[in-house]
């Protein structure tokens, strides 16, 4: 499936979702040392990087997860860094996030899981009711689906569900850590395949965290590239492919992470 031809000319639109200058260290151990990125609207964005480039780091600033150490982050024009938690669900409302294992809650059917934002965003039973076979015809799956517990699904179902919860809630954006993590190769591509369709059929922005180079180039539009804490380089899925850049060059043939080089 091709991602070309379907990224908003830079300058065409405000980006709907903006780091400027994010830091970020855990035990005194820099993981961010000053992130910038747009995301535009309508636009799959992939963050590409080694294990503890600060991928999922940056993916949870974007919805308050975290509080960067210094520097802006910004989602529909709004500064989030320094909001509470009750003033942070209507950005969480914009944005939806796909954990990597899903972040099901075992203890309830699909149907429940589904619901949960959806209770949580005050919608009443009927609305619900009419919804929740809504989003799962959207990630391919049958109403049926809606009465069985998370333990009997396999792998891609529960991705599948996880992902009809995120947007039960129509959000602006989706956020995806790892989506493919632990999937086989026929399945990964049924989830790849969702993610340009949830771009395509809903228009939302996506940024997708991922190590998997035929993932991100199969569903972005963009590919920014971590390393040492900073976007190392970013640009389209063409210009990730012939790039000269020996950072990412290492990393996309898979050569030791000394070669990439000086971040």
């Amino acid at each position: 499936m091709s991602a070309a031809g379907s990224t908003p000319a830079p300058g065409a639109a405000k980006p709907l979702i903006c780091l400027s200058g994010v830091e970020k260290a855990f035990a005194g151990r820099p993981v961010l040392r000053g992130v910038d990125l747009d995301v535009l609207p309508g636009e799959t964005m992939v963050i590409l990087g080694g294990s503890g480039s600060g991928k999922s780091v940056t993916l949870r600033h974007i919805v308050g997860l975290l509080k960067p150490d210094r520097g802006v982050v910004r989602v529909d024009g709004e500064p989030v860094q320094d909001l509470d938690e009750d003033e942070l669900i209507p950005v969480r409302r914009k944005v939806g996030f796909l954990f990597q294992g899903g972040a099901l809650f075992d203890s309830m059917d699909v149907f429940d899981n589904i619901a949960f934002p959806l209770r949580e965003a005050g919608w009443d039973e009927e609305r619900i009711a009419a919804r929740v076979p809504e989003v799962l015809r959207l990630v391919d799956l049958e109403p049926d689906v809606a009465r069985q517990m998370p333990d009997a699904l396999s792998g891609g179902m529960r991705k599948r569900v996880a992902l009809a919860r995120a947007i039960a809630v129509n959000p602006q954006a989706i956020l995806y850590d790892e989506p493919t993590t632990g999937l086989d190769p026929v399945t990964s591509t049924t989830i790849n395949e969702l993610i340009r369709s949830m771009q395509r059929r809903l228009g939302v922005t996506s940024v997708v965290v991922t190590h998997d180079i035929d993932s991100a180039f199969k569903v972005g539009d963009r590919i920014a590239f971590l390393c040492g804490g900073r976007i190392a380089f970013l640009g389209t899925v063409a210009e990730a492919r012939t790039t000269t850049d020996a950072r990412l060059r290492a990393f996309l043939e898979g050569r030791p992470h000394e070669e990439f080089g000086t971040c």
